[in-house]
């Protein structure tokens, strides 16, 4: 794709308009400092009240009956495969993930085989899926990449009791969002969130397990400290490791928690604002949410009608525009990174082409309407 060579317009604003921001509100940040100094005081730092209120607070938030905070998202993964005995079985994940997704597979002693990627949803496709089934594959792991919950996960759920297999979603983009009233990390056996700093809701680093599985949550809190019995306990009957959230960033996400219902809202107002903007241009189009969805935009993801020189591009919105791009989801699909090539097994042309074409539009809490009007104008300037 070759863009247009316009002569650059100064910004709306005179600033740069980054392309993701952590928001923590002044009284917030008081809050949270005031209850570290109160369990640094006590000196339980670790699996104390505060953990425990924010797995009870979660789970509600979530519509399911049980919580296990751990310390991050990659974490919360792995848990969920070894209590689902994946060991030495294929699970199938997507393509266009993060890394982590697939670690999480490898590390608890499973084989990933990748699915390729639904154009609608960024997700998977429920015929993808079915053709990738063998009779080693033990679950599916769903992905809501950029908070886009598929209009397509009841048609997932239902392939995959019809079959016989779990379905996993890692939900780690997907804080808030859901489909037809059910939540994201309710449609299958767990679902696995990320607190990781960029997320819609930050622990500064963390994750859950959310479950309406007794047996599962279970397990989850036996291999998170160490595969100790109980925290009381010095008997070691699982393999387990050192998966515990502290005490402080159970803190922050409980605060965090607290917001999130209006940094979502916040959120929504760009993304609003983007959807408008976009309908007007001819050579990019928004990834749409589907009826009955809700999505936080933890991206806001548009699709290019042809392959950009995605570095000149996002060099001439910032430089000319103060216009910074979010990193894409995902540039390069997982069976074409260097490490899970030993588990690719041929090639996967929708993601191979999408991954190739889409941008990430900057969107943070508390983004303002002339910066969201500052990024359409640029598009328009730049792409068109």
């Amino acid at each position: 794709m070759t863009l247009p060579d316009k002569d650059p317009t100064p910004a709306v604003s005179g600033r740069i308009i980054p392309a993701a921001k952590i928001q923590f509100l002044p009284e917030d940040r008081l809050w949270i400092a005031e209850r570290i100094q109160e369990v640094l005081e006590s000196g339980q730092l670790t699996l104390g009240r505060y953990g425990a209120a924010f797995e009870d607070k979660f789970a509600a938030f979530c519509g399911m009956p049980h919580a296990v905070a751990v310390n991050s998202g990659t974490s919360s993964l792995e848990i969920i495969l070894r209590s689902l005995e994946a060991e030495g079985k294929d699970v199938l994940v997507p393509t266009n993930t993060f890394f982590a997704t697939a670690a999480a597979v490898v590390h608890a002693g499973a084989c990933p085989v990748f699915v390729d990627m639904d154009p609608e949803s960024f997700g998977v496709r429920p015929e993808d899926v079915e053709k990738k089934l063998t009779s080693k594959t033990a679950g599916v792991i769903v992905v809501h990449i950029g908070g886009l919950v598929s209009g397509r996960m009841p048609e997932l759920a239902a392939l995959a009791e019809r079959k016989g297999i779990w379905l996993v979603e890692d939900a780690a983009h997907a804080h808030g969002c859901s489909l037809g009233g059910t939540p994201a990390g309710a449609f299958g056996i767990a679902g696995s969130f990320s607190f990781y700093p960029t997320k819609v809701m930050t622990c500064a680093e963390g994750g859950m397990i959310v479950t309406r599985d007794r047996r599962l949550a279970e397990e989850a809190r036996i291999y998170r400290d160490q595969g100790k019995a109980s925290f009381t306990q010095n008997a070691h009957v699982r393999m387990g490791y050192n998966w515990r959230l502290s005490e402080p960033h159970a803190i922050i996400g409980l605060k965090h928690l607290e917001r999130l219902p209006s940094m979502i809202a916040s959120r929504r107002q760009t993304a609003a604002i983007y959807d408008s903007g976009l309908s007007r241009l001819r050579h990019l189009a928004a990834l749409q949410v589907p009826e009955h969805g809700i999505c936080n935009y933890y991206k806001y993801i548009a699709v290019l009608r042809e392959r950009p020189d995605r570095k000149e591009l996002k060099n001439r919105l910032r430089e000319r525009y103060g216009v910074s791009l979010a990193g894409e989801v995902y540039e390069a699909p997982l069976h074409r990174q260097p490490v899970f090539e030993q588990y690719a097994s041929g090639p996967l042309p929708v993601s191979e082409d999408l991954c190739a074409r889409h941008i990430c539009l900057p969107i943070f809490s508390g983004m303002s309407h002339e910066q969201a009007d500052q990024v359409v104008y640029a598009l328009e300037e730049v792409v068109g």
